[in-house]
């Protein structure tokens, strides 16, 4: 293990285990002061972190919280556009300009618009910036400097053996070309489907990794969102489906199977339409599913130390500790490999599906 290496997981460690203490500590004070019951809601903290927000939380601090607010983007009929910081909000609790964030009820999460009275009127459009969006444009700055980089080192050192970052994304590039593209969609045609694959594969390994970081501006679940991970499958979707010939739909709709499955009920056109829809849903549910699944256990691991604290006071709260965060930073590693995995199965499904997409006359 080299020595960066090293120094990233005691990094890591003493993040989550000083969290664990800190956390402890105000669990236990809680407590004394107005008894053990409803002081920690381990679902609600859980989803919590988990979930998208409206400001970019870093740490507690007692009752001082430490947060970059996010641009908030609404439109109304009434109101028109209006546009401020979630500092407005006060962290949630309080209303701007007759706008609320709901933290109970069918609109919980969501941004309602209230009339003077203070009554919920309707929800208005909402183009805010949250956190999710926000960890999209950090990924984008990332991916631009890396392969502007690389770009500018290919031009430079044209003929010759790359060197430094270079050398690091260059076999991963020929990875995606020679045993994804080539093989999933063929000689003839994968070429033109290059820059999506490159593009989706590594905007979805690059946001994977910056969401194992803790440490702002990094640390936003973005391919934990589903909204996110519906974006990507109805991209495979949309080029999939511009990008066939007839032979593909004479296969869904007029297969060459016996008649007996095609009259009086068409169960084989049935099946093939709806393997159309299923294929980019099943793309987004299982990118989506596995990288929250990673931060869920991760948060559920750091939730026990509170819940003992609750239960046994300080020093049970430490005593969990220690293997709280120890699972905790097995997990953050076993989600570093679950990244490139995904990213590497979501492109070449993707791959998979442009090949099909135009078969050949049998």
């Amino acid at each position: 293990m080299t020595p960066l290496i090293r120094s990233f997981l005691l990094f890591i460690f003493t993040i989550l285990l000083s969290a664990g203490i800190s956390r402890a500590n105000e669990t236990e004070t809680a407590g004394k002061e107005g008894g053990n019951t409803e002081i920690f809601n381990p679902g609600k903290f859980v989803i919590e972190h988990v979930s998208d927000s409206y400001e970019w939380h870093i740490a507690t601090f007692g009752e001082t919280q430490v947060s970059v607010p996010l641009p908030i983007i609404l439109y109304s009929s009434g109101k028109g556009l209006n546009f401020f910081m979630s500092s407005k909000f006060h962290h949630g609790k309080e209303a701007y300009k007759n706008f609320r964030i709901e933290h109970e009820g069918k609109n919980e999460g969501k941004i309602v618009e209230l009339n003077e009275t203070g009554e919920v009127t309707g929800l208005p459009i909402n183009l805010s910036i949250t956190k999710t969006v926000a960890g999209i444009f950090v990924s984008v700055i990332v991916l631009l400097l890396i392969f502007l980089n690389i770009a500018k080192a290919a031009k430079r050192r044209t003929g010759q053996a790359p060197q430094g970052m270079q050398n690091l994304f260059e076999p991963v590039i020929l990875f995606v070309r020679d045993d994804i593209a080539k093989p999933a969609i063929g000689e003839k045609r994968f070429e033109k489907f290059m820059p999506f694959l490159l593009t989706v594969f590594f905007f979805i390994l690059i946001n994977n990794l910056l969401g194992l970081v803790p440490i702002f501006p990094f640390g936003a679940n973005v391919t934990g969102n589903i909204g996110v991970t519906l974006v990507l499958a109805l991209f495979t979707f949309l080029v999939t489906t511009f990008n066939t010939n007839k032979e593909y739909w004479k296969e869904i709709y007029n297969p060459e199977v016996p008649w007996w499955l095609k009259f009086p009920i068409p169960l084989m056109p049935i099946v093939e339409l709806t393997g159309v829809i299923t294929k980019p849903f099943v793309l987004m549910i299982r990118l989506f599913a596995n990288m929250l699944a990673g931060h869920l256990i991760v948060t559920v691991f750091v939730s026990l130390i509170f819940i003992f604290a609750v239960k046994l006071g300080v020093g049970g709260g430490l005593g969990v500790s220690v293997i709280s965060v120890l699972f905790s930073v097995f997990m953050l590693l076993l989600d570093v490999l679950v990244s490139f995995i995904q990213a590497y199965v979501f492109t070449l499904l993707s791959a998979l599906y442009f090949g099909m997409a135009s078969p050949e006359h049998h």
